[in-house]
């Protein structure tokens, strides 16, 4: 049973990397396998980076934690009768053929021990830590006799902390060394300068090493001058170039439109972003690929690589895709080919579902990709011979739930991992980022998706079986598996619309139904975002992105319902399972709070409805009956909310994210129960009040 949990409990949880007691002693080594018994010692070349030594002292914790073997670790060579051996297969004279390259390994096991053949130190690092989850998912400390070779598709994997934005503490680096990423973002303002305050880079990159895990400088330093203007270069080597003279150990930084826009000279370009309140006509380089950013970009580039000549400056064109092709393509065919470029790969898509037409606002799982968009640019950089990287959201999280920690829908997923791998085959998609500010939560989609994106002889419903076996049981996989199809047909009747993204979805339960007063959701003082995200008024997606309001959003209340339905059914699957164990309980509770937040994106459309009809409507019988409907709807709505707070109670990661904190914990639901109560009992009642005053006496005033 889950017992309920204070604020940022959760964070506990993320401190025990290791599972206790995972060992069931009541199973026997197979012929074919080899066990890891007491006193086996693993062996680290005496000329290999810190990295191994890091992974195989986690690894003699694992042993002891999780299957209660006591091994040793030592450099060099050792006359144990048991041993685990670590060597740089190019030392050995060992080919790995196809898995040859970063990270690659190969792990060879029979009667006398295991012996890994790695490209390199990192590569050591994942082949101890794939040992690890076989040895979860056997639930002893047995391994079959053979050879098994892995290697990452994708390099660098990107992820944002999902601890608290911007915090790493080495517990957290080495959960995502464990989850197969290989590069951390931090928003930087300037040297040792995040959002949230002072952060010693130096320390950052020292510590992240020691895991196998790069850091990228997220750019949130603003660009004030024109590069070409005079003075231009050594303003902005007084930004990028001091930032890697202090931090030569950067990987590289990170350049997206809506952080870095500056004063563009193209004409397409408006000069100002408006004038007495009014918006410029024209767009800013904000949202506006102006072709004057190749000055920009080249100038930071040699800024960066005065002091890393191998820094990767990423190009990232989020805000540019509702733009002509031809203004994006001229733009890419014209920066310089030693950059990086990254392209989005859901957003901006138009589809047409339930008769209308529908456009991905932002991020979503609800089409797998990729987009009109995201192709036309990767084919663009690959005829170039630019790098290619898109931001995936694959950690495990979107903007279609605020709040939740990952979004457990796991065959949509997996289909976006194979377009993934198929745009890599078509484009040479290389890179990827997988989350932003609401981090990586190790869970078992991120450990899904770090399975799936390595080169293996497993396909990749294979892959889904192990990794659910571990995580809940062998026993309970294929049922599991049944709900989270359930659950994947949900997520695609999700509306990724600017107005469910930024508005109910973002929050959930927590959102406020407003009538007469727009009302904010509060934020929590010490968040660096708190609600600024969540707009408590519906239709505020200004452009003409999908089909007309007043048309899509009945249709979107027909979608969204199948959506419920979908994860009730889904739920529903998983509380057959008879003694569900922690993760699996867990589980079920974040189920029922996404129905919970589907529920208030389908009553904030219905809010919507009843709040136009009221404004249009002459009839004050009719009026009367809209003003009751409405009470029928917040009442509705206020048990909705009420009945959430036992799932965030029960897990303090539900309602929370790193940028915003928490905008849905106990006090937020009560917050929403007591605006309905406002709603109700002032604005309405005294709507109610002022049509039965025509039953009163007047002073007839003539002209």
């Amino acid at each position: 049973m889950l017992k309920k949990e204070v604020n940022y409990e959760f964070r506990k949880r993320m401190l025990d990397i290791h599972k206790k007691d995972v060992r069931d002693f009541s199973l026997n080594v197979n012929d074919d396998e080899f066990e890891i018994k007491d006193g086996t010692v693993i062996t680290v070349p005496e000329n290999s980076e810190e990295v191994s030594l890091v992974a195989a002292q986690d690894f003699a914790d694992f042993m002891l934690t999780s299957m209660n073997v006591a091994v040793a670790v030592k450099k060099g060579n050792a006359a144990a009768k048991s041993k685990i051996e670590l060597f740089l297969a190019e030392d050995k004279g060992i080919d790995l053929g196809e898995y040859k390259g970063y990270r690659g390994y190969r792990i060879d096991t029979d009667e006398n021990g295991i012996k890994i053949y790695a490209n390199d130190c990192r590569g050591m690092a994942q082949a101890l830590y794939y040992l690890e989850f076989m040895m979860e998912l056997r639930k002893a400390p047995f391994i079959k006799k053979g050879s098994t070779s892995r290697k990452p598709r994708f390099a660098p994997q990107m992820v944002h902390s999902g601890y608290a934005l911007d915090e790493f503490p080495s517990i957290h680096l080495n959960q995502i060394a464990h989850e197969g990423r290989d590069a951390i973002l931090v928003f930087t303002e300037g040297i040792n300068k995040t959002s949230y305050g002072f952060l010693d880079f130096n320390a950052l990159i020292y510590n992240a090493a020691k895991y196998g895990i790069d850091v990228y400088a997220y750019s949130d330093m603003k660009s004030k001058m024109h590069p070409k203007d005079p003075g231009g270069y050594e303003f902005y080597d007084s930004l990028y170039g001091a930032l890697f003279e202090h931090c030569p150990g950067l990987k590289g930084v990170v350049l997206v439109g809506e952080s870095i826009h500056f004063p563009s000279k193209d004409p397409n370009v408006s000069s100002e972003r408006g004038r007495d309140g009014i918006p410029a006509i024209k767009d800013s380089s904000y949202s506006y690929p102006a072709l004057d950013y190749v000055d920009l970009v080249e100038t930071i580039r040699d800024c960066c690589r005065k002091h890393n000549p191998d820094a990767d400056i990423i190009f990232w064109t989020y805000n540019f895709g509702e733009q002509p092709v031809e203004d994006r393509l001229r733009l890419i065919n014209a920066l310089p080919t030693d950059i990086s470029l990254q392209a989005t790969f859901e957003m901006f898509e138009k589809y047409v579902q339930n008769g209308i037409v529908q456009c991905v606002s932002d991020y979503s799982l609800s089409i797998e990709g990729p987009g009109y968009y995201f192709a036309t640019e990767a084919e663009a950089a690959a005829k170039r011979g630019i790098r290619l990287y898109s931001m995936v959201n694959t950690a495990g999280q979107t903007w279609d739930f605020g709040t939740i920690p990952y979004e457990p829908m796991a065959q949509q997923w997996m289909r976006r991992y194979k377009k993934m791998i198929e745009a890599q085959e078509n484009w040479g998609l290389t890179g990827i980022m997988e989350s932003h500010h609401y981090g990586i939560y190790p869970s078992f989609i991120s450990k899904l998706s770090k399975m799936c994106f390595e080169k293996s002889t497993d396909t990749m419903e294979e892959t889904l079986s192990m990794v659910l076996s571990a995580f809940f049981g062998a026993e309970n996989a294929d049922t599991v598996e049944k709900a989270l199809d359930k659950w994947s047909d949900s997520v695609r009747h999700i509306t990724p619309t600017g107005e469910d993204q930024y508005g109910s979805f973002r929050c959930g339960p927590s959102y406020p139904f407003c009538f007469e007063r727009l009302i904010r959701l509060p934020g929590m003082p010490y968040a660096n975002a708190g609600s600024a995200f969540v707009v408590p008024e519906y239709c505020q997606d200004l452009y003409s992105r999908a089909t007309i309001i007043s048309k899509r959003v009945w249709k979107e209340i027909e979608t969204l319902e199948k959506a419920l339905l979908y994860m009730q059914e889904g739920t529903k699957i998983l509380e057959t399972i008879k003694n569900p164990n922690e993760e699996l309980e867990r589980l079920i509770n974040m189920g029922k709070f996404i129905e919970k937040c589907i529920i208030t994106g389908i009553n904030a459309k219905k809010w919507h409805t009843l709040k136009v009809k009221f404004d249009h409507e002459p009839d004050e019988e009719k009026v009367c009956k809209i003003l009751d409907d409405m009470v029928e709807l917040l009442t509705f709505e206020r048990k909705n909310a009420e009945d959430t707070i036992r799932y965030v109670e029960l897990d303090s990661r539900l309602g929370w994210e790193p940028n915003m904190d928490y905008l849905t914990s106990r006090w937020h639901l009560e917050w929403k129960m007591r605006l309905v109560d406002y709603v109700i009992g002032r604005e309405i009642a005294g709507y109610r009040k002022n049509l039965q005053l025509g039953n009163g006496k007047y002073t007839v005033v003539r002209d």
